[in-house]
């Protein structure tokens, strides 16, 4: 990928783009304004959500354990990943294990950081993705741009042409209504739900003390996902666990209403380990750090850690609204990828490097962050460190030549003659 800079160049001349990305990001922060006004007390949920995540990121490893004693007393397997490598592995040997050749899969943002589905493509395992907008951006072979809404940068009429050239099952005489084209991809996923014995997610929680994880979604495909397979495989990020089922409560206030604009999701799943004769009876977690750990060490980065995923920030920035998601080269778009992406990653590569200039400073990200992220304190510290890691960039060497002329009044008097005959030779 090229850094930021190109990628969006190229991006913003693209009009169509701009016209959708402008049209849905309208739409869902509209919603979203309306949906938090209704609630007196947002502000102090925020709060309360802030101060949950920050205990449990300064105690993780407490409750990482116990969440690895109750998942295990409740009749499940929990892995440890230390990256997208090995957690491909694990998850890949599972599905061996299993005797699968394809699965079915919940949306999950860290399967899209470690790069399952090629991994498992890779292995001779289909990876069947069951999100609405996951599959458009599956059978259009390409990258998910939104955090909440991955075929965001498509209209409905580039998802009906879409439909029509690579799904065979596609009804005769399919429109680009939603509810047709609703309707053909609920019908082609039937049978992958029906005959598949192996369920891939994320989760949005992991609750500590009860060893249970938490899946919310819309569409209801994650609830097929998570009950009809005989086995089923949870790749989450360490930093997703939270204490006890009261900390729970405050996120499934905040949550709905940031991301969807709703006052709950309409699916809310929640298991803990097996339960014989009822939904998969081979339960393993893939707890993933993939510089998380790192990240945690930073005093003011691992605030992203905080993050919940409701891409609320994407909504607003002016930024990501222009440019797109594919601009940023990471499967975290817009203000929080600028921050996270860079901490997971490193930023030896040139679009790692340039994800915290990808902002306007603007502030309206940490204004809807439903746990209170401060993304321009983040960015504005991220920008000091690529600057000072890569000795080449322009304005180290400017800086670096100034701060050699002003500290000596011998020379700051040369490079003023040299300036004022520069003056004259310009006259």
């Amino acid at each position: 990928m090229p850094a930021f800079p190109d990628a969006a160049k190229r991006a913003v001349a693209n009009s169509q783009l701009r016209r959708n990305l402008t049209h849905a990001t309208t739409a869902i922060r509209t919603k979203r304004a309306k949906a938090v006004a209704e609630l007196d007390d947002w502000e102090q949920l925020r709060q309360a959500a802030k101060a949950i995540k920050d205990h449990t990121l300064a105690n993780l490893g407490t409750y990482l354990v116990r969440l690895e004693e109750n998942v295990t007393r409740a009749g499940g397997h929990v892995h440890w990943a230390r990256d997208a490598a090995e957690a491909n592995a694990i998850v890949a040997d599972l599905v061996r294990q299993a005797h699968a050749e394809k699965v079915v899969k919940v949306k999950s943002m860290a399967t899209q950081e470690t790069g399952l589905n090629e991994a498992l493509e890779a292995a001779g395992i289909t990876a069947i993705e069951t999100d609405l907008a996951e599959l458009i951006v599956q059978l259009g072979d390409d990258r998910p741009s939104h955090i909440l809404v991955p075929a965001i940068h498509l209209n409905r009429a580039e998802i009906g042409e879409l439909f029509r050239r690579t799904m065979d099952d596609a009804p005769p005489g399919l429109t680009d209504e939603p509810a047709q084209l609703a309707a053909a991809a609920r019908a082609h996923l039937r049978h992958e739900f029906l005959t598949a014995t192996v369920g891939i997610s994320g989760a949005n929680f992991a609750v500590a003390d009860t060893g249970s994880l938490v899946v919310v979604e819309s569409e209801g495909n994650g609830r097929m996902c998570l009950t009809l397979p005989d086995t089923l495989i949870s790749v989450v990020g360490i930093e997703k666990v939270l204490p006890s089922w009261r900390d729970l409560e405050v996120f499934l206030a905040l949550l709905p209403r940031s991301s969807t604009a709703e006052r709950m999701n309409p699916y809310t799943t929640i298991w803990s380990g097996v339960a014989p004769g009822d939904g998969p009876q081979d339960f393993h977690l893939v707890l993933l750090d993939n510089g998380r750990t790192d990240t945690l060490a930073d005093k003011t980065g691992r605030q992203a850690l905080r993050c919940i995923r409701c891409s609320a920030c994407l909504n607003v920035c002016p930024v990501y609204e222009r440019a797109g998601g594919h601009a940023y080269g990471s499967p975290y778009p817009g203000p929080i990828g600028a921050i996270l992406s860079p901490q997971l990653r490193g930023v030896d590569s040139a679009i790692d490097a340039s994800l915290p200039f990808a902002s306007s400073l603007c502030g309206a990200c940490y204004e809807v962050c439903p746990v209170a992220i401060n993304i321009p304190e983040v960015l504005v510290e991220q920008r000091a460190r690529v600057v000072e890691s890569h000795k080449h960039y322009p304005e180290r060497i400017v800086f670096g030549a100034s701060g050699y002329v002003l500290r000596s009044p011998r020379r700051l008097a040369a490079a003023q003659r040299v300036a004022s005959l520069g003056r004259l030779v310009a006259g």
